[in-house]
């Protein structure tokens, strides 16, 4: 068994890289159950953002990586993993929990991919199992841990507030300015309480759902739009900020040159924070139209990130810690059905060479084929006994998959070659004679 974790990120791919690899909801458990169903992966999560496309896999052969990487190319129409990363093992945990904790963010510290993480692992629940639970689970507990307990999410942005800052940038003020929303999520709520800060004088809210439209306006004093009324509006906003999660753009050239060439010399900010993209990129080619997308938001955090990278230290140790902890679960998982083995395998042989003395001792009273039986149980208890305390140790020390890997060595019990004598059954004579301890004892001593 390994934990991997594959895909690409804002680190190594370009936007147009990674908006062909995005994945919607709906798509997620399907492509899991494939990878499940003809990769060896035993569980799986999909964890799908603006900034990654991250495949979490139990692997339980070595076609799941792989299979992983043809899933994506797929999409991509050509080779992925060169844009990307495999991380294994005690790698692919410290990497989940850094991605939860926001260190591993285009803006470092931004809280918005800790429930981005969760929403993963929700919808994924069908294709995960018990590691992979286990996983995120710790990971969202790291996420909240480093938050609490370092500075590194302190005056951190999110990409919604560091797209409004750059709109700042660009006006000098937004003070007095109007604004238009398109779309009604998380991001979109963010967007609308940063340009609310920032002395935004009218803000408007358009969606493909109204009554979402409605809600959000309501909370931030905005006015909803139906979304076919939007583009009429465009003429007197000065900030377009599109957040939705439709699956192709929806602001295009023809829909945004008529309300332009009714703004006469105005300039219209567009800040497209959506992945996949909600505006063309044809649109920046308008006149007095200023089209900024993630990337371009790469300049306007890094004096944050530089702060916060400092902070960086403190967040490793307690992942480093935790990671430790997660893998020692783990390799404690792979112990148990050892010690099961082991053990299933000793009573079976005590229960073969109990029946065999009792049949040379047919006039033991009930009371003595009793004491007999717990005398066996006993023994084999006692001898059981430190080997499955040191195996246990040893999980909780981070040796457990080595000394698991000896065990099923010594018991033999994953021994399929040919030739192979079975436990019970001896080589020859002088092995029966040396380890039948009951050929030197007497019945007439057993009373």
């Amino acid at each position: 068994m390994a934990v991997i974790v594959l895909g690409v990120s804002h680190h190594g791919a370009p936007l147009d890289v990674r908006e062909r690899l995005a994945f919607r909801p709906h798509e997620v458990v399907p492509a899991l159950e494939r990878l499940r169903e003809t990769a060896g992966a035993h569980e799986g999560v999909l964890l799908s953002t603006c900034n990654r496309t991250e495949l979490y896999l139990v692997e339980g052969d070595a076609q799941a990586a792989g299979a992983g990487w043809a899933l994506l190319a797929e999409r991509l129409g050509e080779e992925a993993s060169g844009y990307g990363y495999v991380r294994r093992d005690r790698e692919a945990v410290a990497h989940l929990f850094r991605v939860a904790a926001g260190m591993d963010s285009m803006v470092i510290g931004e809280a918005q991919i800790h429930g981005q993480v969760r929403d993963a692992w929700e919808a994924s629940r069908p294709a995960s199992g018990a590691v992979l639970n286990r996983l995120f689970q710790s990971a969202l507990l790291v996420g909240g841990r480093v938050r609490s307990e370092t500075a590194l999410g302190h005056g951190a942005m999110s990409v919604s507030s560091a797209a409004v800052k750059l709109a700042k940038k660009i006006f000098g003020s937004l003070s007095g300015r109007r604004a238009m929303v398109l779309g009604a999520g998380e991001m979109a709520e963010l967007a609308l309480a940063s340009l609310q800060h920032e002395g935004v004088r009218a803000a408007v809210v358009a969606n493909r759902t109204f009554e979402r439209a409605q809600v959000l306006a309501t909370r931030y004093g905005a006015t909803a739009v139906h979304y076919d009324e939007a583009w009429s509006a465009l003429a007197d906003v000065d900030v377009l900020l599109c957040s939705t999660a439709a699956p192709r753009p929806v602001v295009t050239v023809d829909r945004v040159r008529d309300a332009v060439e009714r703004r006469g010399d105005r300039p219209l900010c567009i800040l497209d924070i959506a992945l996949p993209r909600d505006v063309v990129a044809e649109v920046g080619k308008l006149a007095n139209v200023f089209l900024y997308d993630l990337d371009d938001l790469r300049a306007m955090v890094s004096a944050s990130v530089e702060r916060r990278r400092q902070e960086l230290p403190a967040a490793e140790s307690v992942i480093s810690g935790e990671v430790e902890k997660f893998w020692q679960w783990v390799a404690g998982l792979a112990a148990v059905p050892v010690l099961t083995q082991v053990r299933e395998e000793m009573n079976r042989l005590r229960e073969r060479e109990l029946a065999a003395a009792l049949r040379r001792l047919p006039d033991l009273t009930p009371a003595q084929r009793e004491a007999v039986e717990h005398f066996s149980q006993s023994l084999m208890n006692k001898f059981l006994h430190e080997p499955t305390i040191r195996l246990r140790a040893a999980a909780a020390n981070g040796r457990g998959l080595g000394v698991v890997d000896v065990a099923r060595y010594l018991f033999a019990l994953d021994d399929r070659s040919p030739g192979h004598t079975p436990p019970d059954a001896p080589a020859n004579a002088n092995d029966a004679a040396i380890g039948d301890p009951s050929e030197s004892t007497t019945p007439k001593e057993i009373h």
